[in-house]
């Protein structure tokens, strides 16, 4: 293994310049107490975090899975038979391994096996409809996928092995049975877990059908099979700051996602940042000997997922935590399971949050063990977090970052000098600047708007196989332009405006939608509310809302709305059009899905307008905003 280097946040030079430089870093003057923003994190590989846990903690529990337990000794041992097996089907320093799994060991110990074995790990989410699927495997030139047995799952990778344009050589298949104890892997039925993980979702199977019929060839194997060695795999040399490790695919304007190439060294030191902001690694008490608690994680957002990834998975490890897994959010189940086995952490979206605290029977259950409640995917209000944290008594903060950041890039101090509706402070060794849109390496003076750009030691090493991508994301200062707009404050505290793609131009102006759903929110008879924009004739573009009310209220007029927004909108930005729902699209973690509806209006104007056309044109789309192909989010 090579020798662990150091992630600074900043040069030598660099850090005796600061009592010059603090225009750029003005959130030094407030920055913890308890975190040195300056501090060094070692590039390390990820497989080091893991090992050094199983030593540590070998025989604490690591796991709970569906009321099945497995120590971290039992993990490592786990992950080295995958990697053994991995390298024995062919997998070497270099190949992509893609996992197509919601929350479960089989997760775990194929990340952290492929990872020995010096593979790449893609991250792939089982929803994903087939050809979304065959695109990553193209993309990415993955060798051997890890996903369930199901009908409604391996169908859409079991005709692209050998196929001429992609690289698909094995796939294993997990059999959930496996994973649950008994005899909970007969009585509680394998249908009744599906339907747990793929509510709601058109791939939740039949029962008659849930199992996949699988080929009987040198090309298929099952995850038992994969285990079935002495984990005596063959040691590969890292090199943490060029070897990837995640190919972690993020959304693009022309709607082929694109990966980003996350490092050992930026997962790793993004572990370690996340521990030194949240200083998690101690536990809430001292049990009855004397030793600190351990902490339990609980689990709920799935780990293909940048954000559980990072600050689920992988910090459960770095602070030798239990990761209590669960394969989707269930409102009711989550409450009783923090009842019931008292966590420590939680991480989720907002639309988490809020259905939590909006329980009518929260009261009923005890939810005091949590210390640490970590929001991230959307903005979080600030009256949620006062309701939240008034009726469970713990700390919600928020975080920011973005998958091509590892995700952590700022957060909300737990203690100190905080502010409502702050995305919070820069990670340690974290720079963020607010540059001119405008000219693109001009930095923004305090309390001025422009493109929040970022750089530090967990920033992606760029887009793989698109190298225009990447030299038009990150600049020759190496700051990467997230696409969100916002600006810094006196005290050093980062806002966000919008993103510049979902900025809409009405007759030249910018008009932003989270200005006009920060003041929709503020009626209180109002659930949701999402704002897109839409083609104009006379205007360019308008913005229209949507809106769902809280059960029971009354759907008010379009008059009435307009009068509500009266005083707290500019006529530049009131809302041209309104729509109630009853719901709006959600993504998998839960956050409302803008793409999903702005897809929805524009089919909705292309089929009236080949009704009225005689399908001869289709309707104008939305106008391409400024820079906004430059970004995958």
């Amino acid at each position: 293994m090579t020798k662990p280097q150091k992630a600074k946040g900043k040069s030598k030079t660099a850090k005796a310049a600061v009592g010059n430089d603090n225009d750029l870093r003005p959130w030094l003057k407030n920055y913890p107490v308890d975190v040195d923003w300056h501090q060094e994190f070692e590039k390390r590989p990820m497989t080091d975090l893991l090992d050094d846990a199983v030593k540590e903690h070998g025989d604490k529990t690591f796991l709970s899975f569906m009321g099945k337990k497995y120590t971290y000794k039992e993990v490592g041992e786990m992950a080295d038979k995958a990697a053994k097996g991995f390298q024995d089907m062919g997998i070497k320093k270099g190949s992509k391994v893609a996992l197509c799994l919601p929350n479960s060991p089989f997760y775990v110990a194929s990340y952290y096996g492929a990872l020995k074995a010096g593979a790449t790990v893609v991250n792939m989410n089982p929803l994903y409809a087939k050809n979304e699927l065959e695109h990553l495997i193209q993309d990415s030139d993955a060798e051997a996928v890890v996903t369930l047995d199901m009908e409604s799952i391996y169908p859409k990778f079991g005709d692209l092995v050998g196929k001429d344009d992609n690289k698909l050589k094995k796939i294993v298949t997990c059999s959930l049975s496996e994973a649950l104890p008994f005899p909970k892997n007969y009585l509680f039925g394998l249908k009744t877990w599906l339907d747990k993980v793929f509510k709601g979702s058109k791939m939740a199977p039949e029962a008659k059908q849930f199992k996949a019929k699988l080929p009987k060839d040198d090309s298929h194997t099952t995850f038992g099979k994969l285990l079935k060695n002495d984990g005596k795999f063959k040691p590969v040399t890292i090199d943490p700051e060029n070897d990837i490790a995640v190919l972690q695919y993020t959304g693009g304007t022309t709607g082929l996602p694109k990966g980003a190439m996350l490092t050992h060294a930026n997962l790793y030191v993004n572990t370690q940042q996340t521990k030194a902001w949240f200083d998690m690694g101690t536990g809430n008490e001292k049990a009855a000997t004397g030793e600190k608690k351990q902490d339990q994680v609980l689990a709920v957002l799935p780990f293909f997922h940048v954000f559980a990834m990072t600050a689920e998975m992988n910090l459960s490890i770095a602070i030798g935590a239990e990761l209590n897994m669960k394969p989707r959010f269930e409102l009711k189940d989550t409450i009783k399971t923090i009842h019931k086995d008292k966590p420590t952490i939680f991480a989720g979206v907002p639309a988490i949050y809020k259905a939590i605290a909006d329980d009518p029977s929260l009261s009923k259950y005890d939810l005091s063990s949590l210390k640490y409640c970590i929001s991230g995917g959307a903005p979080l209000s600030d009256e949620l977090k006062k309701d939240f944290e008034g009726k469970t008594g713990c700390v919600l903060f928020e975080g920011y970052g973005l998958s091509e950041t590892s995700p952590m890039a700022t957060a909300n101090p737990l203690k100190g000098l905080q502010k409502a509706n702050s995305i919070g402070l820069p990670a340690p060794g974290t720079e963020v600047r607010i540059r001119d849109p405008e000219f693109p390496t001009k930095d923004q003076p305090v309390n001025v708007k422009g493109e929040i750009c970022l750089r530090g030691p967990q920033l992606m090493k760029g887009y793989w196989k698109r190298d225009d991508a990447t030299k038009e994301a990150i600049d020759k200062d190496g700051f990467f332009h997230t696409g969100d707009i916002g600006y810094i404050d006196d005290d050093g505290f980062v806002f966000i405006v919008d993103r510049i793609k979902d900025m809409i131009i009405t007759n030249g102006y910018n008009v932003y939608p989270r200005n006009i759903e920060d003041a929709l929110a503020q009626n209180h008879s109002i659930s949701e509310v999402l704002v897109i924009g839409v083609p104009d004739d006379k205007r360019g573009e308008v913005a229209k809302a949507f809106i769902v009310m809280k059960p029971g209220e009354k759907e008010p007029s379009v008059d009435e709305v307009k009068t509500f927004l009266k005083d707290k909108l500019s006529p530049i930005e009131m809302p041209k059009q309104f729509e109630f729902r009853k719901e709006l699209p959600k993504t998998l973690i839960g956050k409302p899905d803008r793409k999903a509806l702005a897809e929805e209006e524009k089919a909705k104007r292309e089929a009236a307008a080949n009704e009225n056309k005689g399908g001869s044109d289709a309707a104008p789309t939305t106008l391409r905003k400024r820079n906004a192909n430059r970004f995958g989010m």
